[in-house]
């Protein structure tokens, strides 16, 4: 049997709400009642467009809850996914979904402080981990950064049910997120954890330095040439095959290509669907979703943009 969090099913849409200028929730069930598969803070769903093209989504909405929620910002230069979930997703739709998985994981530990840093629909993987960390009783604070309150989602529930913990940055009022000042007066302790646009994930992990820092991107981080720019071998464990991997190509299409089944979306290292672990070899590891100490541990990969760093690799496929 697949594992859960490779398990399409189908979800009702019960509840559809406006968030924030430009951005819907949507609240998913099981069609027929019931409780949807547990997930944790930070975990987000695949959802299966008519289109064929699969789309990640944060879940956002309470953990414990009989339905999900995912906040969904319209992004008319986008490829279209939501576009269509604006336009043509109503209450009573069927939407076709794949999970959760979680990569971004949050786990409050007593005595620990915490700093959660959102850029525009980058809230919305926050949102449950900084109620997990109010219900904790563990120190936090919040700062969320925008072009306007009006774009923000939750910003206003946050302020609310977050008192003195929240410091809304709206480019309109001029409260611009200075980074360098608040890493320079904040705790050696303190666990920093943000999502948002690149130029923010960037600039966070520059002025972070000597925090433990985790980030979720939505979009894959520059890379540049591979550290071995020529072919490599793969062992295919489960498979019983050998494929070569040439410099041109992804390890994931050349899998694909020998009959292996293997679930991917993102194809650019971001949404985590194609992990893959790792039996034998070192890996460059060209993904945006493993911190450093993971990427060093190399016990998993993502086959669809990370690479041999050895002649020769084995995987559990």
């Amino acid at each position: 049997m697949s594992p859960l969090h490779d398990t399409e099913f189908d979800t009702v849409v019960v509840g559809r709400s406006r968030a924030a200028e430009g951005v819907e929730f949507f609240d998913l069930a099981q069609p027929g009642g019931g409780a949807l598969p547990d997930w944790t803070p930070g975990a987000h769903i695949d959802v299966l467009l008519p289109s064929g093209e699969e789309r990640q989504y944060s879940l956002c909405g309470e953990v414990g809850s009989d339905t999900w929620r995912i906040g969904v910002l319209h992004e008319s230069a986008g490829r279209g996914g939501s576009t269509w979930l604006h336009n043509e997703l109503t209450v009573g739709a069927v939407l076709r979904v794949r999970g959760p998985r979680n990569h971004f994981s949050f786990v409050p530990t007593a005595g620990t402080p915490y700093l959660f840093i959102a850029g525009g629909i980058g809230v919305t993987p926050l949102i449950p981990m900084v109620a997990a960390a109010s219900s904790a009783g563990v120190e936090y604070a919040v700062h969320y950064a925008g072009r306007s309150r009006t774009t923000m989602a939750m910003v206003d529930n946050l302020a609310e049910t977050h008192p003195g913990r929240l410091e809304v940055h709206a480019g309109d009022e001029g409260h611009r997120l200075d980074l360098p000042a608040l890493f320079a007066g904040l705790d050696p302790a303190t666990e920093v954890y943000c999502c948002g646009p690149a130029r923010l994930i960037d600039a966070v992990e520059q002025a972070a330095s000597g925090h433990t820092l985790h980030v979720e991107r939505f979009e894959a981080r520059e890379l540049g040439e591979p550290i071995r720019n020529e072919s490599f071998e793969v062992e295919l464990a489960l498979t019983g095959i050998t494929v070569t991997v040439p410099p041109d190509r992804s390890i994931l299409e050349v899998v694909e290509e020998n009959g292996v089944l293997v679930l991917s979306s993102c194809q650019e290292g971001t949404c985590g669907t194609c992990e893959t672990p790792i039996l034998e070899g070192e890996v460059e590891h060209r993904d945006s979703i493993l911190t450093p100490e993971e990427q060093g541990h190399n016990e998993v990969m993502f086959i669809c943009v990370s690479r041999a760093a050895c002649p020769r690799l084995v995987l559990e496929l």
